[in-house]
């Protein structure tokens, strides 16, 4: 079977957590090779070299991408996000033209069953596959339209199918800096809110409680299916889990439902990774 690549971009803070992540992948997708490509501009080389050894030890390469932090420096972020957060949206331009789509994942996500259907997927033309988190109502969709002037569902950008061929020759890093300079007052969630208003026709939509599913809201999918989606319908048919929001499962008081799950990769975790 053809390799998958994987993509995740952060600092070393995010290490632990990916860590978690890289864990949850390599149980769930038995018989799976992965390659995984980490954009980064602050991680040392012996962390470096020591996630590669680990990495090595589950059958996946590790190939990483230092980009340099300066030529992103366009006097814009928001609170907890850094500049690493643009690095998805230049993948096109940052990753070897040999790579031809990859799956990025949000290091705070656990993959709970495999994930070869999504880099199967035809994208019919489109740049990316995303999900939509419309929560109980949809009302943050109409909202969201509002703020960034879109006609379109507002995508989650923490997991993505990108077909970099396609985006290559459809793309600039000079349209997304423009972006983000003239919309700057806007922007909310930055990558995120630049993905949607910059490239959200080229979206084609993925359903959210199969590949990214909010661990923050049980109680939603639950109703809104009627009572179907519940503790074993998401471990029999979510692949992917996601940590939405400041509140993330490593820390202290954790309190949404997922939390006991999380705290058992991190648990296997410390048995492959230093």
């Amino acid at each position: 079977m053809e390799n998958i690549d994987i993509l995740v971009a952060l600092d070393e803070n995010y290490l632990p957590p990916l860590k978690v992540m890289l864990t949850s992948l390599f149980f769930n997708n038995p018989g799976e090779k992965f390659r995984i490509w980490i954009m980064y501009s602050h991680i040392s080389k012996e962390k470096l070299d020591s996630l590669d050894k680990n990495l090595k030890a589950l059958n996946m390469e590790l190939h990483s991408v230092k980009v340099n932090e300066e030529d992103f420096k366009f006097d814009y972020t928001v609170g907890r996000y850094t500049y690493e957060m643009y690095y998805r949206l230049l993948a096109q331009h940052i990753l070897p033209k040999s790579v031809k789509r990859v799956i990025y994942l949000d290091p705070d996500v656990l993959v709970i069953n495999p994930v070869r259907e999504l880099w199967e997927l035809d994208l019919n033309g489109k740049f990316y596959a995303a999900a939509s988190h419309t929560g109980a109502t949809g009302l943050s969709d109409e909202v969201n339209k509002i703020r960034l002037g879109t006609d379109h569902k507002y995508f989650n950008s923490g997991v993505l199918l990108i077909d970099l061929n396609l985006a290559r020759k459809r793309t600039s890093s000079n349209n997304m800096f423009k972006y983000v300079k003239e919309h700057k007052v806007e922007l909310v969630l930055p990558d995120q809110d630049v993905l949607n208003g910059l490239y959200g026709s080229h979206i084609m939509e993925i359903e959210d409680a199969i590949w990214n599913y909010d661990a923050r809201n049980y109680n939603t999918y639950y109703v809104k299916s009627g009572g179907e989606m519940d503790t074993m319908w998401v471990m029999q048919n979510t692949a992917i889990l996601h940590f939405c929001g400041s509140a993330k499962p490593w820390q202290p008081k954790y309190r949404y439902r997922f939390g006991v799950l999380y705290m058992h990769y991190m648990k296997k975790s410390s048995y492959y990774f230093d």
